[in-house]
């Protein structure tokens, strides 16, 4: 299988892949690219996207490709162009099964996208497949398929059986030690309200966020950085920790291992 592309970076790029005069612009602009054989694409444009994805001169490194749903007439021949291209990491839409896994096979590294209530429901079995690699969750898929009409409230914070669904995807990828991805937040000029939901998702523990415009990829690096502040008490408390034995007290806090792993975790995102 592939190398791990989400350790790019944050910042995830989704890019129509029947516009490959848009290729090297996305992936030039993000950690990495999502080249979109679903929804970005209509039914019409999908043979020709498949060429255009599967010739493409990027580095495999930062390529994702998504693949239509398993259930659909369209996964078994996006799946050979695939396979037919340099590209090793597969991102499949609508998850919903283990099974569905199955008849990726082997050599390729899976993102599953959990954007359904089967998918959400089945997301341990889902991620405990061993040639995931990471989970992602959708927002509004997902209210589709309940019958839903929207996502989020007046305010703009999620539904709560949206935020459920975000939890229960990030547990089950922590739960099997694989990445989590954000889903797309979808307001393209609300960049606070991104910036908000990124700190948010980099402190709750997801590795990346996925964007669907390029104006939001720097919101997004920016905000899964952790603040100078955070970086400058994340070092002092690992210095102290080297003259301590088990847990202790610093800065009026109680610190012990669950905290130390915290504070690497700060500086890793921060690049040391």
């Amino acid at each position: 299988m592939s190398g791990d592309v989400l350790s790019n970076g944050p910042a995830l790029l989704f890019c129509p892949a029947d516009r490959p005069d848009r290729f090297s612009k996305a992936l030039d602009r993000s950690d990495a690219v999502i080249l979109d054989l679903e929804d970005a694409v209509l039914p019409a444009g999908k043979h020709e996207a498949r060429l255009r994805m599967s010739s493409a001169e990027l580095d495999p490194n930062r390529v994702i490709v998504r693949v239509n749903a398993a259930d659909t007439g369209y996964f078994r021949d996006d799946l050979a162009a695939v396979r037919r291209s340099p590209f090793r990491t597969v991102m499949l839409a609508k998850t919903e099964s283990a099974a569905q896994l199955d008849e990726i096979g082997d050599g390729l590294s899976i993102i599953a996208l959990c954007e359904t209530a089967r998918g959400v429901i089945a997301a341990d079995a889902i991620a405990a497949h061993p040639n995931v690699v990471a989970l992602m969750w959708g927002a509004e898929d997902l209210i589709a398929s309940l019958g839903g009409s929207s996502s989020r409230r007046a305010d703009g914070g999620y539904r709560d059986v949206a935020r459920h669904a975000r939890s229960r995807v990030l547990l089950a990828a922590g739960a099997y030690e694989r990445r989590a991805i954000d889903a797309v937040h979808v307001d393209i000029p609300d960049l606070p309200g991104l910036e908000a939901e990124c700190r948010d998702a980099a402190a709750s523990g997801f590795s990346a966020t996925a964007c669907i415009h390029p104006s939001q990829v720097e919101v997004v690096r920016r905000a899964y950085r952790p603040a100078d502040a955070d970086i400058d008490a994340a070092r002092r408390v690992l210095e102290a920790a080297d003259a301590k034995a088990g847990a202790f007290r610093f800065d009026g806090r109680m610190v012990d291992e669950p905290v130390l792993r915290q504070a690497r975790e700060v500086l890793r995102r921060a690049g040391e």
